[in-house]
């Protein structure tokens, strides 16, 4: 059975610089029914106005990858890394022990779009680390790509958890099918566009819980991009 949340249900926080959507509580947006599902805390869809950004900000124990829809994101951290993030790269920053970063849109005239995603992480304390990685269009036409999973198989980033994300991009008639098995969850973000995952019509910024999600079919696309995330058996996430 899949349980989707619209778009328009989500938390929103317009601080002029940013305007946030919040698929599960965040900040000042709370709500008891919307706290996680399985490992994955935070989903939130972040517009950012030109040359604003997130001041320099601690976290620790937790796993937090952004994704670029438009635009470029210039990150800065205290394990010394500096880049910019554009469309079609994922960056994973393990905060382990703790991290001090900030985050700005690179540029002066055009805003930025991007996802910023937490999952909870399976040990504590652990060294901080940071991964990124450009995948194509090319990887990602047509067929889910693997972007995040445990143990970085087929060039996918690394993440302190069980739990794999794959990206997918659909339009027309291009379909791809993922069997996770009977004892996953699985969510599913429409990051842009819309789709149909097992004949339900996803739009974007819907979301889907799929609960013992076994065989999935993404089809019928409209300029769709997607995340999947391949999720432990559990209902909420422990922190």
């Amino acid at each position: 059975m899949i349980e989707i949340r619209r778009a328009n249900h989500r938390g929103h926080a317009n601080h002029g610089w940013l305007n946030s959507r919040h698929t599960f509580s965040f900040g000042h947006y709370r709500d008891p029914r919307q706290v996680g599902f399985s490992d994955l805390l935070v989903i939130n869809d972040d517009r950012v106005a030109p040359s604003q950004g997130f001041g320099t900000h601690g976290h620790r124990d937790m796993e937090i990858f952004s994704y670029v829809l438009e635009g470029a994101l210039a990150h800065k951290d205290s394990m010394g890394t500096g880049s910019v993030i554009r469309p079609g790269d994922v960056q994973m920053m393990s905060a382990g022990t703790g991290v001090q970063h900030s985050e700005f849109n690179h540029s002066d005239d055009e805003p930025v779009h991007f996802l910023q995603i937490w999952i909870v992480p399976n040990e504590r304390g652990a060294q901080p680390r940071y991964q990124q990685k450009q995948y194509g269009q090319d990887e990602k036409r047509g067929r889910l790509r693997l972007i995040i999973s445990p143990d970085g198989a087929d060039g996918s980033l690394s993440v302190r958890q069980d739990a794999r994300v794959h990206a997918g991009l659909f339009d027309g008639n291009e379909s791809a099918e993922l069997d996770v098995g009977p004892d996953r969850h699985v969510y599913v973000h429409v990051a842009r566009g819309s789709l149909e995952v097992n004949g339900e019509r996803l739009s974007e910024g819907d979301g889907a819980r799929i609960r013992n999600a076994g065989a999935l079919r993404f089809d019928k696309g409209d300029q769709a991009e997607v995340l999947v995330f391949d999720l432990r058996p559990r209902e909420l996430p422990t922190l």
